[in-house]
């Protein structure tokens, strides 16, 4: 597998409902194909999952371009979330059935999917307000309100551990994204002009140091969310992508987490959904 993300945006401004729908899916395949990430699925090995690779997960990113179509579609509609939510159902079904039962994209479905109703719904209304503040100011309380899964393991986490998780982030407008991975991903620009995977390394690594993963708590409590962050933020201290040997260094976290069973899923939903929000250029031209 060789993805490259070979997206420019058209010159208007408001993107077709059908391109939003390719760019989520691309930016799914570009998270599978960054390498090393701590703990997780890429092209060169599973990480910590025994029920997924790297070919399943792009499966399952094709699978939801439709579903992220509509989204975009039905944003631009200006729909509520009760239909937000409802193809959001749908495409978890089709996930479901396209990997056989295994979970590979349900957050992603929820924020991702979040952010191209946003950019169908800015697009509509020619307006400039960056993605996440759109999420926020059109569907937030919705988001608080609507019900809870009992099946995610994110959000039986985030309830044990009194994390925010997916809903809380999204609600408020998907700070982790706009504070911590856009900004890693620009400076990482400079650090390594010509390496893309590298700059989505040094992303992958600033979202673990920073973010309270549900994924990393579920599956290694508080002492792995400690151990996580702390990886993540000795690889950046050292240099990160800067730093000569980087990648034998980032190489070492990755077996590191698999031996703990550690897998940042949280962090990986956060990277794709920064590179859709990156790849979009108006964001950038928000005041």
């Amino acid at each position: 597998m060789n993805v490259a993300l070979r997206w420019q945006a058209p010159p208007q401004r408001a993107l077709r409902a059908e391109q939003l729908g390719h760019l989520a899916s691309l930016c799914l395949k570009l998270e599978v194909e960054t390498y090393p990430k701590p703990g997780l699925v890429s092209h060169v090995d599973n990480g910590a999952h025994r029920d997924m690779d790297a070919g399943l997960l792009c499966r399952s990113a094709d699978t939801l371009a439709p579903f992220f179509h509509d989204l975009a579609a039905a944003g631009a509609e200006g729909a509520g979330m009760d239909r937000l939510r409802a193809i959001g159902v749908a495409a978890e079904r089709a996930m479901l059935a396209a990997t056989s039962g295994v979970n590979t994209h349900r957050g992603a479905i929820f924020g991702l999917g979040l952010l191209c109703a946003a950019a169908g719904y800015r697009g509509a209304l020619g307006i400039r307000k960056p993605l996440g503040e759109l999420v926020s100011q059109r569907w937030g309380d919705a988001i608080y309100a609507g019900p809870i899964s009992l099946r995610s393991h994110g959000a039986v986490a985030s309830r044990r551990y009194g994390a925010g998780g997916a809903r809380a982030e999204a609600a408020c407008g998907f700070p982790s994204v706009y504070d911590i991975a856009l900004p890693a991903l620009h400076a990482a620009r400079t650090l390594a002009p010509r390496d893309e995977e590298a700059v989505r390394v040094q992303t992958c690594m600033a979202l673990i140091a920073d973010v309270a993963d549900t994924n990393l708590l579920h599956r290694g409590g508080v002492d792995g969310l400690r151990f996580a962050q702390a990886s993540a933020s000795a690889f950046l201290a050292a240099g990160g992508i800067g730093c000569p040997g980087w990648r034998k260094h980032a190489d070492g976290i990755h077996q590191a987490f698999v031996a703990r069973n550690l897998s940042p899923g949280g962090s990986a939903d956060l990277l794709a959904m920064a590179l859709f929000v990156d790849a979009l250029f108006v964001d950038r031209l928000a005041p």
